[in-house]
């Protein structure tokens, strides 16, 4: 999930490729780490004055850095804090034995107290936006905080456990492991300390997966239903899948990369805003088993629909805002949702069939919102992948005039890029809320509300 994109302080390529120069790795610097970047980690400067990107550190430390990525050409060095010389007030020793330099890579922030960490999503949403959009806190509408989902506060020390979906990776012996950072190389575990109580109740860190490449373990938390799904490797046989709980096996197809039940049930049943949702061959549902209902509670709050809104919902998924705004505008209110994938899309209408005033289109936004022949509408709502909408999106949907926009983001620089599209557009933003739902990971989700500029003034 490290987002490749650019650097979160020059807009280059995070790849930091060098050409011809000499390897760094494992040279060792000892730096004062500057402040926090997008991607889970801080920025730090060579006695040479070259940038460090260094992760398992806090601002305002001293550390020995080690290179694990970079030559004397590149644009920057990727480094581990190897050794603490002096260290923040912000700092605990990571709870989990597999976390640090050279260790499993899921978690960013082990090392940092639960409010440091959203202390320092903060700053990185802050830094995007002025950045990016050349919005202040203040202009975004947003007071600076990033608030933690409910049952996540704890003290320092403590992990919640709060993911329901993991995806451990197998090694060529078949022990069960997770990826280092940035690497294919596995971190034998046996306990993922963030994974939510239905994962680590199959048991999936007790047995060998013999010739199987991953094995993605899913706890719906609308349901007692469990899914795991197995990646076999070129040529491998599906085990006999014998775990702790009651459990529905599919695989996926090494040729199409199709997902195919073999036994069990082909979906999970998810619930959120009283509403129960089909969720099917391992499709999207976010992780946080607060998370739909904290998004969806930030949506409507924003956009308040009225009885007989037009709405629409883009990269829709299985329908969750969908539903909830259908709910809400009564019986001549119409919403159109629109998702790419063509499984998310049946699930969709199966979870949406009691509300006649919902349509459900398949295709990409782009493409399928001008052949609808919308030209205006009242209420829209979008949360589109890592990647962001993109100006042309953002631009077909300026023109439509809506009342209220709703923009629902997992990465703030994809979503400051595309508010300063919007403000291009006419679009300036009310309110930003911002929700801690990757605890320890450097990952935030954020709520964005857009009014016309005329309206906003």
């Amino acid at each position: 999930m490290q987002n490749e994109s650019t650097s979160p302080q020059t807009g280059e390529s995070q790849t930091g490729e060098s050409k011809s120069g000499e390897s760094l790795v494992g040279q060792e610097y000892e730096v004062e780490v500057g402040p926090v970047a997008h991607g889970g980690h801080c920025i730090a400067r060579t006695a040479e004055g070259q940038v460090l990107f260094v992760r398992h550190t806090l601002p305002g430390e001293k550390v020995v850095a080690k290179v694990t990525d970079g030559a004397t050409d590149s644009r920057f060095l990727r480094a581990d804090a190897v050794r603490i010389i002096e260290e923040s007030k912000d700092r605990v020793k990571a709870p989990c034995p597999f976390a640090g330099p050279g260790k499993c890579g899921g978690c960013d922030w082990q090392h940092a107290k639960p409010g440091a960490q959203r202390r320092l999503k903060g700053e990185v949403i802050a830094e995007q936006l002025l950045r990016l959009a050349g919005l202040t806190p203040e202009e975004a509408g947003w007071d600076g905080t990033v608030m933690p989902a409910e049952g996540d506060k704890l003290p320092p020390g403590e992990v919640p456990a709060w993911r329901t979906r993991v995806q451990y990776a197998i090694d060529a012996d078949g022990r069960v492991g997770l990826r280092k950072h940035r690497s294919h190389d596995v971190e034998i575990i046996d306990q993922c300390m963030i994974a939510a109580p239905g994962v680590t109740e199959l048991g999936i860190e007790k047995q060998d997966w013999p010739q199987m490449a991953t094995v993605e373990a899913i706890a719906a938390t609308g349901s007692h239903d469990r899914q795991v799904i197995l990646t076999p490797r070129e040529g491998g046989r599906l085990p006999l899948v014998e775990l702790d709980k009651p459990v529905s096996v599919l695989r996926v197809d090494e040729r199409d990369g199709g997902v195919h039940r073999v036994h069990g049930r082909g979906f999970v049943r998810e619930r959120a805003d009283d509403r129960t949702y089909r969720v099917g061959s391992g499709g999207f549902w976010q992780v946080h088993p607060q998370a739909a209902d904290t998004l969806v509670r930030a949506v409507m709050q924003g956009l308040l629909p009225r009885k007989n809104d037009t709405a629409l919902d883009l990269y829709c998924g299985v329908g969750l805002f969908a539903g909830a705004i259908g709910q809400r505008i009564g019986e001549k209110g119409a919403v159109l949702g629109i998702e790419s994938g063509k499984r998310a899309v049946e699930d969709a209408r199966h979870n949406l069939k009691d509300l006649e005033r919902v349509r459900i289109e398949h295709g990409k936004v782009d493409q399928v919102l001008p052949r609808t022949g919308i030209t205006e509408c009242d209420l829209i709502v979008l949360d589109p992948p890592r990647a962001g909408a993109g100006k042309a999106t953002v631009k077909q949907l300026a023109a439509l005039g809506a009342r209220k926009i709703a923009y629902v983001a997992c990465d703030p620089a994809a979503l400051a890029r595309d508010l300063a599209y919007f403000a291009e557009g006419g679009y300036k933003v009310r309110t930003l809320r911002a929700f801690d739902l990757f605890p320890m990971t450097h990952h935030v989700e954020c709520v964005a509300i857009l009014e016309p500029i005329a309206k906003a003034a």
